[in-house]
């Protein structure tokens, strides 16, 4: 269990990172080229939404987590 914090916490990060980086092509802030997957943009915006709250969820959870010493 001493583990489980810098872990939880590197975890959430990623997530919440990406969930950004989501939103933002959602949003049109960020290109991607033609061919990409990543083409419904409502959609994509909605995913990183729910991804980015889970991150900063996890992160939030992983400092309830007793430090380790």
């Amino acid at each position: 269990m001493n583990r489980a914090r810098p872990i939880l916490i590197a975890i959430g990060v990623l997530l919440a990172l990406t969930g950004l980086l989501w939103i933002g092509q959602g949003l049109g802030y960020i290109r991607w080229p033609q061919e990409s997957f990543m083409l419904g943009q409502g959609e994509w915006a909605d995913r990183g939404a729910f991804v980015a709250i889970a991150g900063l969820v996890l992160i939030l959870v992983a400092r309830r987590l007793p430090r380790r010493r």
